[in-house]
């Protein structure tokens, strides 16, 4: 049974891993993976605001970009809870998500400079995402089958939805 959890945003992030073990991070760059020379996996997570981890998806080849990985996996259920009111908050390789779907504003072309009102949301919304850090944070360093994995993305998925619901029952959302 899960414990009621009624956020008042939700935060979508997503890591690749290379086969080395080595997080590349929320928003990592296809050039960090090519480096690594190995196999990896997208894993896309929705966070409640104060970072715990709440959903993972299967794991999609590390080739594949945050936005296309999120558009068959977490957007269309975001989408409902954003037509609901309940915004979602995602770093900048997101951009073009949809309805609902918050990211920083980029700087304008040419070097001109973000107003200040536009700079102060940013910085807002930067220290609130990077709670969800912490969801990947929980399931990465407290499995240590997660630091370290050189299995195939269909293999890494089911163990990382195995360590959510392990995290879910050690936290006691579910009983």
């Amino acid at each position: 049974m899960l414990t009621p959890h009624r956020p008042r945003c939700r935060l979508l992030g997503s890591t690749t891993r290379s086969g080395l073990g080595q997080p590349s991070g929320l928003g990592s760059s296809l050039s960090d993976l090519l480096q690594a020379h190995t196999h990896g996996g997208n894993i896309q997570a929705v966070c409640a605001p104060d970072g715990f981890p709440l959903w993972v998806s299967e794991a999609e080849p590390g080739s594949v970009h945050d936005i296309t990985a999120a558009r068959g996996r977490a957007l269309p259920a975001l989408y409902r809870a954003a037509a609901a009111g309940l915004p979602t908050l995602a770093d900048p390789g997101y951009e073009g998500a949809g309805i609902g779907i918050l990211i920083p504003v980029k700087q304008p072309p040419g070097g001109g400079e973000l107003d200040v009102n536009t700079r102060t949301r940013n910085a807002i919304q930067r220290s609130l995402r990077c709670l969800g850090e912490r969801g990947f944070a929980l399931l990465n360093q407290r499995w240590r089958t997660l630091q370290h994995i050189t299995a195939s993305p269909s293999k890494i998925g089911a163990i990382a939805r195995a360590a959510l619901v392990l995290t879910h029952f050690e936290h006691g959302y579910i009983r």
